[in-house]
């Protein structure tokens, strides 16, 4: 036999209509702020891009997402073996007679600091921007290739 449970109307989500079984079905299911336009105006998010962080032969190169920023949005900075990227992205103007329904890209500064790796030349570092993706490059040192060591049976 099944168990039915039942929850007592104070348990519901309500409005002032009453029971709103869209408003259930979506507070179950965590809807995002395209099924409710309203919720991506209630909480701020922190923004702080993405990066992908490969080693090729030559350099150790790290790439970020940063859609919408100038060179002069960014800094990058080396001390010791911490290299820190940092950068601000300025919300957009709002204008008198504009009315918002959703606004979801994030805005403000972000800070990334990543500790070098042991063979990189922190001498050569340089980074880039094109189309919106800043690409970072960490040459390696010659004298610290890695290189394979034979193993003997004995």
């Amino acid at each position: 036999m099944t168990e039915m449970v039942r929850r007592r109307s104070s348990e519901l989500p309500v409005t002032a209509g009453g029971w709103e079984p869209f408003r259930l079905l979506r507070d179950l299911m965590r809807a995002d702020s395209i099924g409710d336009p309203w919720t991506a105006l209630e909480a701020p998010r922190a923004w702080i891009p993405d990066f992908d962080v490969k080693e090729a032969k030559e350099a150790y190169i790290l790439k970020a997402d940063v859609p919408g920023m100038r060179e002069s949005d960014l800094k990058v900075s080396l001390a010791g073996n911490r290299l820190t990227i940092s950068g601000t992205r300025d919300e957009e103007e709002k204008r008198e007679g504009e009315a918002y329904y959703a606004a979801e890209r994030v805005h403000g500064s972000f800070s990334r600091t990543f500790q070098l790796p042991e063979g990189a030349d922190a001498e050569r570092v340089h980074a880039e921007l094109h189309d919106g993706v800043l690409t970072l490059f960490l040459p390696k040192r010659p004298d610290v290739k890695t290189r394979q060591i034979p193993v003997k049976a004995i």
